[in-house]
């Protein structure tokens, strides 16, 4: 796993060269300041769960479009092939490239973590709470990186990848509640409890509250690694043809 922290490297670097990155730097911090603005005033409380919860939805179209470009690129510019070349795995590439995702994410948390340093100098609030709900955000946008780096995989198109990307996470959110909710499921039960363990948001909600849950914990790391084995065996079926 040596040449996992140089191409994390290597892709974080590429994102910030891309002008879509700032783009999405530039929506998600006005997006999000705007919001912590709007949420607080003469007795409001000291807390961030409002906003946790606009993050999230803030999340559903900007975390695909830094996804989108992660193989899309490599495929489009040609340069998957000496990529292929190199004395690496394929999930070596796959992991090293969500890592560098990753971290282009906790750059994006960085006007949060502002908000919260804001917050604790005019306040008294629980931080508690506030960092598990962060450490939530974290997991929610781990995985829809990966669902990101999947899709990214299949196809050249960035678009293709970033609409992809956008529709399962929305399957994975509030559609699958809409459908549980919907009468021809009623009388099926274990479909009903299948679609709301899969609704992330719902997942989010304990660490929305403070909550640490093993089992929220592993839905996220479970889903997380099953979408980026997805994107390694796609990688893998690339390179016996």
């Amino acid at each position: 796993m040596l040449h996992v922290p140089t191409i994390a490297k290597r892709e974080l670097t590429s994102l910030f060269y891309s002008p879509v990155a700032y783009v999405v730097l530039g929506l998600f911090g006005f997006g999000t300041a705007l919001l912590f603005l709007g949420g607080f005033g003469p007795g409001a409380p000291a807390e961030m769960r409002n906003l946790q919860w606009s993050v999230l939805w803030l999340m559903v179209p900007l975390v695909p479009a830094i996804s989108m470009r992660l193989i899309s690129e490599e495929y489009r510019s040609g340069t998957i092939e000496p990529l292929m070349t190199l004395p690496i795995s394929d999930t070596q590439v796959v992991i090293g490239k969500w890592l560098g995702a990753m971290g282009f994410l906790l750059t994006l948390m960085i006007p949060i973590a502002l908000m919260v340093l804001v917050l604790s100098i005019n306040s008294d609030p629980d931080l508690g709470p506030i960092l598990v709900g962060m450490l939530g955000l974290l997991m929610v946008g781990g995985l829809y990186l990966a669902i990101g780096t999947f899709a990214s995989s299949t196809t050249q198109s960035q678009i293709i990848a970033f609409l992809v990307t956008t529709a399962v996470v929305l399957a994975f959110s509030p559609l699958a509640v809409m459908l549980a909710r919907a009468g021809w499921v009623a009388d099926k039960d274990w479909l009903k409890h299948a679609l709301f363990y899969i609704n992330v948001f719902g997942q989010f909600e304990d660490f929305s509250k403070g909550i640490i849950d093993l089992g929220r914990v592993v839905f996220f790391i479970s889903g997380t690694g099953l979408f980026l084995f997805f994107a390694t065996l796609t990688l893998q079926s690339r390179r016996w043809r």
